[in-house]
């Protein structure tokens, strides 16, 4: 190999290493990595996290209840249907 091959590719190298020291040093300058250096901040982030999928899921799930009884109480005209839906309503308002 010729002394200017050699060069070339500790050039190339140089710069790779450089460019992955940059890479590496904004990853750990980033948000997520500073949240997760320290056990309570962890600990904090994922009960935020936990009281946000809760009060989601339980918003959706009224969300859902009423547009699903909505739905049910106005096809009451049908037959076979709205006897249905009348019982299913029913057994909703007892409890």
């Amino acid at each position: 190999m010729t002394e200017n091959k050699l060069a070339e590719r500790e050039e190339a190298l140089s710069f790779e290493v450089r460019a992955l020291r940059a890479e590496v040093e904004r990853m750990n300058n980033h948000r997520f990595i500073r949240l997760h250096d320290s056990l309570w901040k962890l600990g904090l982030f994922q009960l935020y996290r936990g009281l946000a999928f809760g009060l989601g899921s339980v918003l959706g799930a009224s969300l859902l209840v009423s547009i699903l009884a909505f739905m049910l109480a106005s096809i009451d005209f049908i037959p076979v249907l709205g006897d249905w839906a009348q019982q299913i309503i029913d057994e909703m308002q007892l409890q």
